[in-house]
């Protein structure tokens, strides 16, 4: 009697089997194309942001930073400087009217901690700025009247260079015109400081002296 091989599957059990794999492969394959999704689910998901599905807000660039400038005492108490601060503000450099009022609202709200000191009279309001040419090389300021009350020659002097400087950030070399109410003005306050506009940096530090 010839005996059987041992450890040897029938046709009819390795059909079963591949047909089996068959389907599983099937099932895999379609969920791996067309995963499924979960409705009304109260499982946050997270993502590269940050937890909860909480996204992290951005940074201010660089197109919304503007320079605004104050005022700092020399060591020996003698004289000022005009030193810049950068800001943040919610307008871009690509709209210079809106950037600049943007700027000038924060300059005339007053130094932050640690910023310095400003001439410019509280309540002094921005009535209107724009900003003209495709280099921005105007820029005409109009403030309330406000500006022009309060301190001597050189309280003057001083806030007219904080207006000056935060103006022509976009551009250091822009011609500024400054107004109060609407009027281009000669001069500046009770204590007579004559203005020759356009005002630009290079007359402002050859004409006043702080």
């Amino acid at each position: 009697m010839t005996e059987q091989p041992k450890n040897r599957f029938s046709s009819g059990v390795a059909a079963t089997l591949a047909t089996a794999a068959i389907a599983v492969a099937g099932v895999v394959g379609y969920f791996a194309f067309n995963p499924p999704t979960i409705e009304n689910s109260d499982t946050p998901i997270l993502n590269p942001y940050g937890k909860n599905n909480q996204l992290k807000p951005s940074p201010a660039t660089d197109e919304q930073t503007a320079t605004v400038f104050w005022l700092e005492q020399s060591a020996d108490g003698t004289s000022f400087k005009l030193v810049p601060q950068r800001i943040e503000v919610s307008e871009i450099k690509t709209q210079p009217s809106k950037f600049l009022n943007a700027a000038f609202n924060q300059l005339l709200a007053g130094p932050t901690e640690g910023s310095g000191s400003s001439t410019i009279p509280q309540g002094t309001k921005l009535l209107s700025i724009k900003v003209e040419g495709e280099e921005n090389e105007v820029v005409r300021v109009n403030l309330s009247e406000d500006f022009q009350y309060g301190g001597g020659s050189a309280s003057m002097i001083g806030r007219l260079g904080q207006i000056v400087y935060t103006a022509t950030a976009l551009n250091e070399k822009a011609q500024v015109y400054l107004e109060l109410n609407g009027e281009q003005i000669d001069v500046l306050g009770g204590e007579g400081l004559e203005l020759q506009q356009p005002l630009t940096r290079e007359s402002y530090d050859k004409n006043f002296e702080l």
